[in-house]
């Protein structure tokens, strides 16, 4: 779904990831690691970044499926 979006958006998987975590919650922190300047940049790039509300959807169902093992989902 992050690759598909991504695309859609012409931006990186990193940075969807990052910006629907900041569409979530105003107050949340973020903390990405980073290994390079360029990364950096690409991490901060995500602060501008506004998903359409159908990617927000998208992501939502996909962030809160049940990732329990089918035999602890009883």
């Amino acid at each position: 779904m992050l690759d598909e979006v991504a695309a859609g958006l012409g931006i990186s998987r990193m940075q969807v990831a990052l910006a629907w975590l900041l569409q979530r919650s105003p107050t949340i922190l973020l903390i990405p690691g980073t290994s390079s300047v360029a990364h950096l940049r690409e991490n901060a790039g995500a602060a501008a970044v506004a998903l359409p509300a159908e990617a927000v959807a998208a992501l939502d169902a996909v962030g809160s499926a049940d990732r329990r093992a089918p035999w602890e989902q009883r």
